[in-house]
């Protein structure tokens, strides 16, 4: 199944940051195939699921900069 994503969604991959205009999937037995434009370069690749990450986005509670609260009953 290929799927066009509209609006497109903005991932990090490997190139950089880029926008994702669509995604494939082969099956349960394969990864997610992401196509990406890559901002800086405006290059078309595609990338497994596993090589790209969503944005921070702190609107929706993204943000690499917080810290995982700490387990209950867990020792550091």
């Amino acid at each position: 199944m290929m799927l066009q994503l509209n609006p497109s969604v903005p991932l990090d991959t490997p190139k950089g940051r880029g926008e994702a205009i669509i995604v494939i999937d082969y099956s349960p037995e394969f990864d997610l195939m992401w196509t990406v434009i890559i901002d800086k370069t405006c290059e078309v690749w595609t990338f497994k699921n596993s090589d790209v990450r969503g944005v921070p986005n702190s609107t929706l509670g993204r943000n690499p900069l917080t810290t995982v609260p700490k387990l209950e009953g867990v020792k550091s």
